[in-house]
């Protein structure tokens, strides 16, 4: 989806993206959640990781027929979301699913951080409000040889809802 761009990015990024097949990478994260009910209650409802330092994280990726599914694992709390490449209005964009709700992501190389910007998203199909859309400073990276990654989601009127930021390397 990147093109000539894709080679820009810290050989991590592109290792952690190239592996075919299934694979595992872990480490470790930092979590932070949010406090409001309303946060709380979304956090939930999608699994989101609870609030921790140091907490063990394993991601596995498994590839089917042009979707990819990342199951994530922050100290035995899961959840898993399925990734595809966008058609139509959304050729461009990476488009990921929690559950319900889609959202379609603008993949962005700005120096040596792949960012992740929300466009447009949706639930069962009918198109939510830009307004309500959830942001947040979202990229990957390579630190000291090991891929990074940084996810903050936050809600207008809602606050933030999940941040996490931690390293990854090959499992196994």
């Amino acid at each position: 989806m990147l093109g000539s761009a894709y080679d820009a990015l810290p050989a991590q990024v592109q290792a952690l993206h190239d592996t075919p097949g299934q694979h595992r990478w872990s480490g470790t994260a930092q979590v932070r959640r949010g406090t409001g009910l309303l946060s709380r209650l979304v956090a939930a409802v999608i699994g989101f990781p609870k609030a921790g330092a140091d907490v063990p994280v394993t991601v596995t990726f498994s590839r089917d027929q042009g979707i990819e599914r990342w199951t994530r694992d922050f100290g035995g709390r899961r959840f898993t979301s399925w990734q595809r490449r966008g058609a139509g209005r959304n050729d461009a964009l990476l488009v990921e699913r929690f559950g319900l709700v889609e959202v379609a992501l603008a993949l962005l190389v700005e120096g040596d951080r792949l960012k992740l910007v929300p466009r447009r998203w949706w639930c069962l199909g009918v198109p939510l409000p830009k307004t309500l859309l959830p942001r947040g400073t979202t990229f990957e990276t390579e630190v000291d040889g090991r891929f990074v990654f940084n996810v903050e989601i936050a809600a207008p009127g809602v606050g933030l809802i999940v941040a996490y930021r931690g390293s990854l390397h090959p499992a196994g």
